[in-house]
């Protein structure tokens, strides 16, 4: 009885939470160890319906750099990257559309169903969303680089992702753009990717699903969990190298994002059960929420 008391009362702490979401839209980008291992990916999706189930319109950008890498061995190509960024010629590129979209893509759809919820692939003809054009990189002395077929989203068709969204169908979209110029696939960063859906359609929330428990203050002590930050906040941890490496572009993308109208961004932990219920439907949280101001 007594546990059955203590399910009451978390539902009854959700309530507010689920009547102050309802039909808000949220965007979750999905990535690292919540995508490698079986059950986090689960438990993730789990999430996701309960979202949808509740009221709450979730869309899902996905990247996969891991199966990725690993299909490129198995065809023999060695990744190459350049500051973390993978280089893509033409044979890459070809794995990358696949893994992301024959593989991956099409799992998520069909274990979101599995779960009872309904979902679709939004990335090819008429469903796709995400469009752009290549990005060089600026190198360290100033210099662009040349990455081959990586881009940046600069057009999203928000009405197209919004449509099922609104019909209780989750959207799943890889990190895939169709170049502008040439109508050719271009390879995207799955978290500026993510924030781009985000900032078009103003959406409620943008949560990253990382492999860290947030930010902390101090790497090596997992108590230092900052819950909660302002934009310049996070801006000065970024200047006295607390938010560093692969962090940093994480963080820029929700301080962009907000500037754009999103309303908050959180960044979570994806190997842990349920991170996603517990930091937007729990009083405590889960990871660390970052506000515009």
């Amino acid at each position: 009885m007594d546990d059955a008391i203590r399910k009451a009362e978390a539902l009854l702490e959700a309530l507010s939470y689920i009547r102050r979401f309802r039909n808000q839209m949220i965007v979750i980008k999905l990535g690292g160890s919540a995508m490698e291992d079986p059950e986090a990916l689960r438990s993730t999706l789990q999430a996701i319906v309960f979202m949808e189930t509740v009221g709450m319109k979730p869309i899902v950008v996905h990247g996969g750099g891991k199966p990725i890498d690993r299909a490129m061995a198995e065809s023999g190509l060695q990744p190459r990257k350049i500051q973390g960024r993978r280089v893509t010629d033409e044979a890459t590129l070809n794995i990358v559309v696949r893994v992301l979209r024959e593989e991956i893509n099409a799992d998520i759809v069909r274990q979101m169903r599995a779960l009872g919820g309904r979902a679709v692939g939004l990335h090819s003809g008429p469903l796709q969303c995400l469009f752009g054009k290549q990005w060089l990189m600026p190198g360290e002395t100033g210099q662009l680089i040349d990455l081959g077929r990586v881009g940046q989203v600069t057009k999203v068709d928000g009405s197209l992702i919004a449509d099922f969204a609104s019909a209780g169908v989750v959207p799943i979209i890889p990190s895939l753009a169709i170049s502008l110029t040439d109508t050719g696939w271009l390879n995207v960063n799955a978290d500026t990717a993510a924030a781009a859906v985000a900032t078009e359609l103003r959406v409620e929330k943008l949560v990253f699903l990382t492999d860290t428990p947030g930010i902390l203050a101090d790497r090596k002590d997992l108590s230092s969990l900052l819950t909660h930050l302002t934009a310049s906040q996070s801006e000065e941890l970024i200047r006295g190298g607390v938010i560093d490496s692969g962090m940093i572009p994480k963080v820029e993308a929700c301080l962009d994002s907000l500037r754009a109208g999103v309303g908050k961004t959180h960044i979570v932990d994806g190997r842990v059960r349920h991170t996603l219920l517990l930091e937007i439907y729990t009083h405590r949280g889960a990871g660390t929420e970052i506000v515009l101001g």
